[in-house]
């Protein structure tokens, strides 16, 4: 079983985040919604270990939670 990486680990995370805003410049908000949903199924669909899955849920809820 593999373990969640909650730590830095993308190369030129800067330049992903740029990708990431392109690729939803001048969608609605339904239609960026549904492209961040098919986007975190195909990454969880590569990541394909469901407890790592599961703790990132779960890092993910906690990281918003605490952003309110």
């Amino acid at each position: 079983m593999a373990e969640l990486i909650d730590t830095t680990n993308l190369v030129d995370h800067d330049a992903f985040y740029a990708d990431l805003l392109a690729a939803h410049k001048g969608l609605s908000e339904a239609e960026s919604h549904a492209l961040n949903a098919r986007l975190i199924l195909i990454l969880a669909n590569h990541v394909g270990d469901r407890a790592v899955l599961s703790e990132a849920l779960s890092l993910a809820r906690l990281a918003g939670e605490s952003n309110h």
